[in-house]
């Protein structure tokens, strides 16, 4: 039942850990020697804590357009109503689809090449380093890969994912995609292919899987978002009320909106920073 390469350390190595800080050297040292990927490493680690009867803290992180921002991509809606100069209801929708399907690809065909050229930023990689020290969960609104590309091990997409593709009448046939669709991409089935993306005036297959996690959290902190697009706004009622929760964003509009909440109100980049030190100090 134990993964082999928890097998192979030695066993003083294994019941001499009784500091966190020695198990992280431990499998550091395990990992440089060569003894197995970086996902070996993680599956040893989660062995290790349920054989020994540690359990690390659950930090569940729901971030939205405000930490792609500083990657340079616009923010999901706009204060004008527009999305990258374009009308919501005119690209975003089932309506928008059906009216002008080629509007509907050239757009988000334009968004898969603007992601493709951004790079995650300091936000990105803090909550990645993260997974140092905490079980963190990632749900992102977002549909760029950042988070991914940033070194998070496990993230939820609410909303799709940019480098996708499914079925216009089948969206559990999915293909990976890196260029543009263009009319005519059809399924084996000969359907056209369309963005994998959750538009507006569509449900959200994922939120029941984002409650389920957000149930589990000890730590639970809100980064970039407004809170305005629901439902996924909504997860903040399923936070546990014993735990530590965390509101990160430039603007926050009243804090006695957020009961509960520690507000730090800061970009993405600096406010995870200020995150980091504070859950350190906690930990």
């Amino acid at each position: 039942m134990y993964d082999q390469h928890f097998i192979a350390l030695p066993f003083v190595v294994v019941h001499s850990c009784t500091h966190h800080s020695f198990i992280r050297q431990t499998i550091h040292l395990f990992y440089q020697q060569g003894c197995g990927s970086f996902l070996n490493v993680r599956s040893w680690i989660d062995n290790f804590f349920l054989i020994s009867g540690m359990t690390r803290k659950k930090v569940v992180v729901l971030t939205g357009a405000g930490i792609s921002a500083e990657s340079g991509l616009r923010t999901f809606r706009d204060s004008d109503g527009l999305w990258e100069g374009s009308n919501i209801e005119d690209v975003a929708t089932p309506r928008a689809w059906k009216k002008n399907p080629a509007l509907v690809l050239e757009f988000y065909n334009y968004r898969r090449r603007e992601v493709s050229k951004a790079e995650p930023n300091d936000a990105h990689r803090g909550l990645a380093n993260l997974e140092q020290h905490f079980d963190v969960q990632i749900i992102t609104q977002n549909i760029d890969d950042l988070h991914e590309r940033g070194g998070s091990s496990s993230v939820l997409h609410l909303h799709g994912e940019i480098f996708k593709m499914c079925s216009e009448l089948d969206r559990s046939c999915v293909k990976e995609i890196r260029g543009d669709i263009h009319p005519g991409d059809l399924t084996p089935t000969g359907h056209q292919y369309r963005p994998d993306i959750v538009w507006f005036e569509e449900p959200v297959p994922m939120i029941e899987k984002a409650i389920e996690l957000t149930l589990q959290a000890d730590v639970f902190v809100v980064v970039g978002t407004s809170l305005q697009v629901y439902p996924a706004a909504g997860l903040l009622q399923y936070a546990p009320v014993q735990a530590k929760k965390y509101l990160i964003d430039k603007k926050i509009p009243y804090e006695s909106a957020f009961p509960g909440f520690v507000t730090i109100e800061k970009p993405a980049t600096e406010g995870v920073k200020d995150l980091i030190n504070l859950l350190k100090k906690e930990k």
